[in-house]
């Protein structure tokens, strides 16, 4: 019988524990960037939004108006 893990290659560790932490300070930075994008992007939807809204309320004012 052989011993468990017979058979493996053993990965070599990493001899640099930065190039790790760099991998995951740029994942932070790109999570922190799609955070903030996605942020922007709710909040011009909501402008624009409000903004359709204030146009077909106008169009209906003038629709009104002309019809009577």
């Amino acid at each position: 019988m052989e011993p468990s893990g017979a058979g493996r290659k053993e990965r070599p560790k990493p001899r640099e524990p930065s190039a790790r932490l760099e991998k995951a300070k740029q994942k932070s930075a790109q999570q922190e960037l799609k955070q903030r994008q996605r942020a922007e992007i709710y909040a011009l939807n909501r402008v624009m939004t409000e903004l359709e809204q204030q146009q077909f309320d106008s169009f209906c004012k003038q629709m009104q108006a002309s019809g009577e």
